[in-house]
């Protein structure tokens, strides 16, 4: 019989746009003992991790809770509920992961209608409301955080918009939720999705989502024809029999928020260290402050960037739109990136990342997030990034990175002891 090695991961500097490096009291949490999900001990642990959400969220919702799967998980179950066959769908894309919003919604029956923006821009908000005005769509599907291109996408305006036209808001979160405000209330978003394996610093594994009831009203109409359907068969009502129930047992909101409501109707095995890494990593990010949380994340930003620039790189995007949890920078003419990328990761344990489709080969993107975003990391990356550009033989300036991020740390002259 073959045997294997005790796992030992490496240690690893991540310095990708997700997953991230996780706090160790997020992987201490994940340690503890299994309760059952059912225990009273167990269902107050969900009930504090709705309580969490709700306010990370910054909302009043009613439904704050995770999806048990990866980041996607959670924006196929949203979608999946929401779209029924035939429903128009408006997905302004600016990136890569707009196209995942228009085949998940094409998988979903419904018909798709495209506004497209050149990567490495975002849309003025008045563009969306236009077309929403012009389409009156049923669900509008929009990307916040685009971490392929390094934009963020301005979303004030665009949720009184939909409420005109009657439309639902649905909102990929994923890269931005507890590291880049996300105001679901204030901004009138319908629906949330978000992730844990980028700045909230939880292993991926779960998709905390958020709706209201403008959502819970149509996924509650979707269980009625559901219901209808299984009682009656051919005998249901023409009105019943004119909707579609959700095709997905597993990703159906109605059937989730029973199971996470007070009645606890079971519908699947929670994961319960999921939900213990979830608690304490939502516990990490309320106790820090949001305020707090979002203004660290841009100071160091701001440091590798203002490193990045005096090394005599390029960003890539339009600057007026950057998100803060992640910077990209061209790879300079000549330089093999993913050279680059082999030998930070094998002599200096970090690791960054390339990019997709028609940017990939063109730039590299370096995260900023939940706990790797911090000032030895950063420090660290841009060292060794111009060691390792120096190495390659790029035309960069030496000796001032790791200066120029140095002076966005140092302390102001009134923060200085007597």
């Amino acid at each position: 019989m073959k045997s294997y090695k005790d796992l030992s991961p490496s240690l690893r500097t991540i310095m990708t746009p997700g997953p991230v490096e996780v706090d160790p009291r997020v992987l201490r949490a994940m340690s503890y003992p299994i309760l059952g999900q059912f225990d009273p001990e167990f269902t107050e642990l969900m009930n504090e991790t709705m309580e969490m959400l709700r306010d990370v969220f910054q909302t009043s919702n009613q439904w704050a809770y995770p999806i048990d799967g990866t980041s996607r998980s959670g924006i196929e179950a949203v979608l999946v509920s929401v779209i029924e066959p035939g429903d128009k769908v408006l997905v302004p894309i600016y990136g890569r992961f707009g196209n995942l919003l228009v085949e998940i919604s094409e998988r979903c029956g419904a018909e798709v209608v495209l506004l497209e923006k050149e990567w490495g821009t975002v849309f003025d908000p008045q563009e969306i409301i236009a077309a929403i005005h012009r389409e009156k769509p049923d669900i509008v599907a929009i990307v916040h955080g685009e971490t392929s291109t390094g934009c963020v996408q301005p979303l004030e305006g665009i949720g009184a918009a939909c409420r005109e036209v009657d439309a639902l808001l649905v909102v990929d979160a994923v890269a931005t939720i507890g590291g880049v405000s996300v105001q679901t209330d204030a901004w009138q978003l319908d629906a949330v999705i978000g992730g844990t394996q980028k700045c909230l610093s939880v292993p991926s594994g779960m998709a905390p989502i958020t709706y209201n009831e403008r959502v819970e009203a149509k996924v509650l109409r979707r269980k009625t024809i559901e219901r209808g359907l299984r009682e009656n068969g051919p005998a249901a009502t023409d009105a019943v029999a004119a909707g579609k129930p959700v095709a997905s047992n597993y990703f159906d909101l109605g059937q989730l928020q029973d199971y996470w409501s007070p009645k606890r109707l079971n519908h699947h095995t929670e994961s319960t260290s999921m939900l213990y890494a979830l608690r304490e990593g939502l516990r990490l990010v309320l106790q820090e402050g949001l305020e707090e949380r979002f203004d660290r994340h841009k100071r160091h930003e701001a440091a590798l960037v203002a490193g990045l620039k005096a090394m005599g790189l390029t960003l890539y995007g339009n600057p007026t739109c950057k998100l803060p949890v992640v910077t990209c920078i061209q790879i300079p003419e000549g330089i093999d990136g993913e050279s680059v990328r082999a030998m930070l990761l094998n002599s200096f344990g970090i690791e960054i990342a390339s990019s997709f489709g028609p940017l990939k080969g063109q730039i590299w993107r370096i995260g900023t997030m939940g706990f790797s975003c911090n000032q030895k990391n950063v420090l660290h990356v841009l060292g060794a990034l111009e060691a390792v550009l120096l190495w390659h033989d790029a035309a960069i300036t030496s000796g001032k990175a790791l200066q120029a991020a140095l002076s966005v740390y140092a302390p102001k002259e009134e923060e200085l002891p007597c």
